[in-house]
């Protein structure tokens, strides 16, 4: 009897993309945001949040030195330079057809070809758009909080929620590796005797597959600082 068939999920592209990779079947309901806030969100936390958002609005920082620059060309250049890096990655490039082996070669036992090094690649690309993307929220806080009381505000929430989301973020993300090395071995396994072709069709699906996670993952990690550039452009 065949599997009945996924129900389809409307949710982020990331989330998406992880589920067809799992095989898994993600539910459609669920808790509402503000819940799920409240799930990830210690009472530490919390009580810093609330005194954030009660507490009157701070005075915009005045005689501060405010670079005339352009803040949406500056994220957009450190995202190109992300995407460069993903579609630049050795691991994920799809290798030319070579030549016909000789004999000797045919006979020799190929290489086994392992996941260590996709994950490594992974987890290199991960920490460059932690550090970028952290690096540009912060700069449009400070930029915000030059700008009027109320934007100085959003900066300070923004800073609070940076600081008690970080560990779920890190948490969750960090586990994708682990999904992508799931996927690996069961593609890896259905091939057969192509398990050891470094240019068999399997291995370029993965290597697109792990690409795409990671432009996804980039889109989620800018979220924040889209955010941020659009509460600048108001004022």
């Amino acid at each position: 009897m065949d599997s009945p068939p996924h129900t389809a999920f409307h949710g982020p592209t990331f989330v998406r993309l992880l589920a067809r990779l799992t095989d898994d079947t993600l539910p459609q309901g669920g808790p509402a945001p503000a819940e799920r806030l409240a799930q990830w969100i210690d009472w530490t936390r919390a009580v810093v949040l609330s005194k954030v958002l009660d507490a009157k609005a701070p005075e915009a920082e005045q005689g501060a030195q405010v670079v005339d620059r352009d803040d949406a060309d500056v994220c957009a250049k450190a995202r190109a330079t992300l995407l460069s890096a993903i579609a630049d990655a050795p691991e994920l490039a799809i290798p030319q057809p070579q030549a016909v082996a000789s004999p000797d070669e045919t006979d020799a036992a190929a290489p086994a070809i392992d996941f260590a090094p996709f994950r490594q690649r992974h987890l290199t690309l991960q920490r460059s758009m932690q550090a970028a993307t952290g690096r540009l929220r912060g700069d449009l806080r400070d930029r915000l909080a030059q700008r009027s009381a109320d934007m100085a505000r959003l900066a300070e929430v923004d800073a609070v929620m940076e600081g008690a989301l970080s560990p779920r973020e890190h948490s969750l993300l960090g586990a994708v590796p682990a999904l992508l090395e799931a996927h690996f071995e069961r593609l890896r396994a259905a091939a057969g005797d192509a398990a050891t072709d470094p240019s068999a069709a399997w291995l370029d699906g993965f290597r697109r597959d792990m690409q795409g996670v990671l432009i996804a993952e980039l889109d989620v990690r800018f979220q924040p600082v889209e955010a941020l550039l659009a509460a600048l452009r108001t004022h």
